[in-house]
């Protein structure tokens, strides 16, 4: 038996969630020509900046020698204006030459210089097509299988070659619905739910095997709007994985740690029953005889639930032996030396209550047909009905 007693109790909520890269990068050719070779190995750790593919480098290396020749020509062009105005300018000053001569003499020298600069353009742009036939990683994570296989010409309309997804820190992915998201507001007013100071949430993953991911996380992105299509928004956090544990497209279940219920008021689970008219506890009352006692749970919190009506401080719940309990029946407590499974005071060194009838004796079980009546009424195993009142 437990005596209920108010106390300021941890909230857990658990949703499924999705594993994804925080960083997925799509490799993709910025030149057209054939693909020469695929370097890498196909799902192996890449480093940033290795090499992955080579495009065939013979025509951009071609187009790089035209340019630069253009531009050899060009700058012979600028060097003879130039020349030729450093003659002209003196023999200006002297009235040698015509105004015009002078002025023509400048205009060369100013267009081949622009011709110069244009040329030296095209050898940049020659040159970063060149190294675009070397194709590289951005970042440092797991390569995925290669899109495109050797010889294949690569266009500007399909250019992809393969993914580098990015595997430390990972991100989780969930979601939580309008009603989750409105109850919570209202139970924050009332003051029966309070969040972590700065909402700072601690964020735990159960795999798929059961186990818990041994790194904890955190919350960095929620979508300040819900989706039309879900009626939910969408929460993401950050995890470590150093070990490379997590995998992009893990499915995992999601616990946020936390958030607080002021004044609690919890029962063991294995003490509240289903009934026909829901849920149930069987109560001592002050003349330590047993009552049903009617309640309104919430959620689970490990071996206990949240009564959130039906039950005040001080009432005396019963946990153990309760199979021949009826209404009004006196209850005598056995002591035990097992701890209390609750977390609730234990009035007793055990949990173990026995109805009694008169003269102390155990009370008769009830007829065949109520028992299996109450069964019926009872849609968990080990859970029973509340008995009709004699």
């Amino acid at each position: 038996m437990v005596t209920i007693s108010p106390k300021d109790t941890p909230v857990v909520w658990e949703v499924v969630g999705q594993t994804e890269s925080s960083h997925l990068v799509e490799i993709r050719s910025r030149v057209e020509g054939f693909l020469d070779k695929r370097v890498y190995e196909e799902g192996s750790l890449v480093k940033a900046g290795q090499v992955l593919f080579r495009i065939d480098p013979r025509n951009f290396q071609a187009t790089l020698q035209q340019a630069k020749g253009e531009l050899a020509q060009q700058e012979a062009r600028w060097a003879t204006a130039k020349a030729n105005l450093a003659r002209i300018k003196p023999l200006a000053e002297q009235n040698a030459v015509s105004k015009k001569d002078l002025d023509d003499a400048t205009g060369q020298e100013q267009a081949t210089a622009a011709s110069v600069l244009a040329a030296q353009g095209k050898v940049r742009e020659a040159e970063i097509n060149l190294s675009y036939t070397v194709i590289t990683s951005p970042v440092t994570g797991l390569s995925s299988q290669a899109k495109k296989q050797d010889g294949t010409y690569i266009s500007a309309s399909d250019s992809l070659l393969t993914y580098v997804a990015k595997m430390n820190p990972m991100w989780v992915t969930f979601s939580l619905s309008e009603n989750q998201y409105l109850n919570s507001l209202e139970e924050i007013k009332k003051g029966t739910l309070r969040f972590p100071p700065g909402d700072k949430f601690i964020v735990e993953l159960v795999l798929a095997d059961g186990s818990i991911y041994p790194q904890k996380g955190h919350l960095i992105f929620a979508d300040p709007s819900f989706s039309k299509e879900t009626g939910t928004f969408l929460i993401k956090a950050t995890m470590d994985n150093a070990k490379g544990i997590l995998k992009p497209g893990q499915f995992v279940r999601v616990r946020l740690r936390g958030a607080v219920r002021p004044k609690a008021i919890v029962a063991p689970r294995r003490a509240v029953f289903e009934g026909a008219k829901g849920q149930f506890v069987w109560c001592v009352d002050k003349n330590g005889r047993a009552e049903v006692r009617h309640v309104t749970v919430g959620e689970w919190h490990d071996e206990d639930i949240f009564i959130t009506s039906g039950l005040i401080p001080g009432d005396r719940v019963i946990v153990d032996g309760v199979m021949m309990l009826a209404e009004g029946t006196p209850v005598k407590i056995v002591e035990k030396k097992t701890p209390a499974a609750s977390g609730q005071t234990d009035t007793t060194a055990g949990n173990v209550a026995a109805a009694t009838g008169s003269g102390g004796k155990p009370a008769a079980a009830a007829p065949p047909e109520k028992a299996a009546k109450d069964a019926a009424m009872a849609p968990a195993a080990g859970k029973t009905a509340p008995p009709a009142k004699k």
